[in-house]
């Protein structure tokens, strides 16, 4: 299991593969993903890796905040995420995942806040069918119609689907497939659509259903505090 990123929702367009075939795309964008901290099993009872990406004001971070990251050497983050790996797996504190920590073709599962919609009715919210257009019907073509009996049950359901509050519900589409990766840009392009709008926050990780290719780096891929990039994991258990 590998760490997962912060990425930012840039928007959709679409690539056209050698074949002429045009494939629909959401374009993520990983803008500064350091890592910031690491929980260890001796210190927090669990092994994972704190990501942080966009830069914060320094004004709006607390006196606790700065000093976190000034132990870490890394610039205040506008947003953090933890993501659970093996010992193994842990990545430096102050090294930035770059967009080639997935590999083209591999499966990933991305998180997200979907758009919210605010007050809707049941058609919208939960594509019901609507009552008829005509034969008695007045006014209410668009409600839901009943929501429960008289005397028996004597009350609505608990879950009954109704109109109400539609959108900002934390969202996970998985296996998506990652098309397209730019390094120089730190730009990762899925296939098809990720919850949320655009300038939004996303979380990628490896996907759980799908095997992880052979050619993925381990423990990941990233660029060392000096801007130099990091040996392969073989390469440094030799040296």
């Amino acid at each position: 299991m590998r760490s997962g990123v912060i990425a930012q929702k840039v928007g959709m367009t679409r690539v056209f593969t050698e074949a002429g075939e045009h494939v629909p795309v959401t374009v993520l964008k990983l803008d500064g993903c350091q890592v910031v901290a690491h929980r260890t099993k001796e210190k927090n009872g669990y092994t994972a890796v704190q990501v942080g990406i966009g830069r914060a004001k320094v004004k709006n971070v607390s006196k606790a905040e700065r000093a976190r990251f000034a132990v870490a050497n890394v610039e205040p983050k506008m947003k953090l995420a933890e993501f659970r790996v093996p010992e193994d797996g842990l990545i430096p504190v102050g090294a930035e995942i770059t967009a080639d920590h997935f590999v083209v073709g591999q499966f990933v599962d991305v998180t997200g806040t979907t758009t919210g919609k605010g007050f809707a009715g049941p058609m919208k919210r939960w594509n019901f069918g609507g009552l008829r257009a005509s034969h008695g019907v007045s006014i209410s073509h668009r409600s839901h119609g009943s929501t429960g009996g008289r005397q028996d049950p004597g009350k609505t359901f608990k879950n009954k689907k109704m109109a109400g509050h539609l959108g900002t519900d934390r969202v996970t589409t998985q296996n998506l497939r990652v098309v397209q990766t730019d390094v120089e840009r730190g730009l990762v392009l899925v296939e098809g659509s990720v919850p949320g709008h655009a300038g939004n926050y996303i979380f990628i990780r490896d996907a759980v259903k799908r095997a992880l290719p052979k050619d993925a780096p381990m423990p990941g891929k990233f660029k060392t505090s000096n801007g130099a990039p990091a040996a392969p994991a073989e390469e440094q258990k030799e040296g």
